[in-house]
């Protein structure tokens, strides 16, 4: 049953409601996360949780790929925080207050704590992802349970090179790809293909691309199957597991990192930009293509 009650993105359950699909649905973006996004989001994750015939919820983005991370430099974007009728949520949790202190709690509120309650949601969630999955898709990627990819997907976080930035504000790298290649590939900028997450534990299965929904969607009735309870307590061992080895305070950790990056370049920067300048602070990326990270060479061609 589709709902059309969003905008940026849609709603729908199969199975006679056991199973929650949503997609992000901001293609001509290649579904880039502004505010309107996240909002929406996050309600259609709370509705999945709240309605007790969802066992399985799936999580994928509509058109070329499933996001190229947050939105930050559209029309649209600027207008929902900085316009004359800004997003309701740019002038609460901090948005009417100013310099870093702002930034800190407007995405301490959106952007970090969203992801934390996406991970601990208390359904099994499903990221099913194709194309790319950049920078802050990575974050609603690694808020799910399980991750499926369509061949071909590429992962990457260019937000060091590109911006400046120690990762992103929901920093799961070195729990994802582990310490060293974290370090690699942001310090580089390079990319790890669809096989690669699959052979680090980070990608469950890899469909075929026009595969990919029917394929995640068999996995999800699969899982749909376990009895709600064992499903939930197999969540929570495991998500406690990594509280306990210090998932958890290092993602606090690090966020406070994050906004001391940002603060950083808001000092110095004369317009108070905060995040590193192009062909400034950072080499002219443009029209540069993301590159896979090899073995055996320093840069790929």
């Amino acid at each position: 049953m589709a709902d059309s009650e969003y905008r940026y993105v849609t709603y729908e359950t199969v199975d006679d409601g056991t199973i929650a699909r949503i997609m992000l649905n901001r293609p001509e973006t290649r579904n880039a996360q502004h505010r309107s996004m996240l909002v929406e989001l996050n309600e259609a994750f709370l509705r999945a949780e709240e309605d007790d015939t969802v066992r399985v919820v799936i999580l994928g983005g509509e058109g070329p790929m499933f996001s190229s991370g947050h939105d930050t430099g559209s029309k649209e974007m600027w207008e929902e925080l900085r316009g004359d009728n800004p997003h309701p949520t740019a002038t609460i949790n901090g948005g009417s207050r100013s310099g870093p202190e702002s930034l800190m709690l407007q995405e301490w509120h959106y952007f970090f704590q969203n992801t934390l309650r996406w991970r601990n949601l208390r359904k099994i969630t499903i990221a099913q992802v194709h194309g790319g999955v950049y920078a802050a898709g990575l974050m609603l990627m690694w808020a799910c349970d399980l991750i499926v990819a369509a061949e071909g997907t590429i992962f990457a976080d260019v937000v060091g090179t590109r911006l400046g930035m120690c990762g992103v504000e929901y920093f799961a790298h070195p729990w994802e790809f582990g310490a060293r290649k974290t370090k690699e590939l942001m310090l580089t900028g390079d990319s790890i293909d669809a096989e690669e997450a699959y052979r680090l534990g980070m990608v469950s299965k890899i469909f075929p691309v026009d595969e990919l929904g029917d394929r995640t969607l068999e996995f999800a009735r699969r899982i749909a199957k376990i009895p709600t309870m064992a499903a939930l307590l197999v969540k929570e061992s495991v998500n406690q597991t990594q509280d306990n080895q210090g998932f958890y305070n290092s993602l606090h950790a690090c966020f406070t990192m994050h906004e001391l990056n940002h603060a950083h370049w808001m000092v110095e920067h004369d317009d108070k930009m905060a995040v590193a300048k192009l062909g400034e602070d950072v080499p002219d990326w443009r029209g540069t293509k993301l590159k896979l990270a090899e073995r055996d060479t320093v840069e790929a061609v």
